[in-house]
């Protein structure tokens, strides 16, 4: 099995199981679909801002993350009206969110 065709569920469960050993509080606000159901990431930062980085993929399929809140970190303010649109748009969206104030987590895939 490739790796971006992982479970939606089982890639969260990994985030959880790498932020848990890390020391790193990560919290599911919301469950989407738990087979092919896209991640919205919210990484909040010490300074009281965060980026949101949405999961999408390329042309050939594989999966990548886009800055969802723009280039720079935002206040976390600005941050929830862009999630909550997303998930209006989509009901199987997932939404973690990572309080990282010393930026140990590392996203997974490239970020375009």
């Amino acid at each position: 099995m490739e790796l971006d065709r992982l479970k939606t569920s089982i890639w969260v469960q990994a985030q959880i199981r790498i932020c848990d050993l890390a020391a790193i509080p990560i919290v599911v606000m919301k469950r989407g679909d738990p087979d092919a159901g896209t991640v919205v990431l919210k990484i909040c930062r010490r300074d009281r801002t965060c980026e949101v980085f949405s999961q999408v993929r390329d042309f050939d399929g594989r999966m990548k993350w886009m800055r969802a809140s723009g280039p720079d970190p935002v206040p976390e303010a600005d941050a929830e009206p862009l999630i909550e649109r997303q998930t209006k748009r989509d009901p199987d969206l997932w939404v973690i969110e990572i309080d990282d104030p010393h930026n140990r987590y590392e996203i997974d895939t490239p970020v375009i």
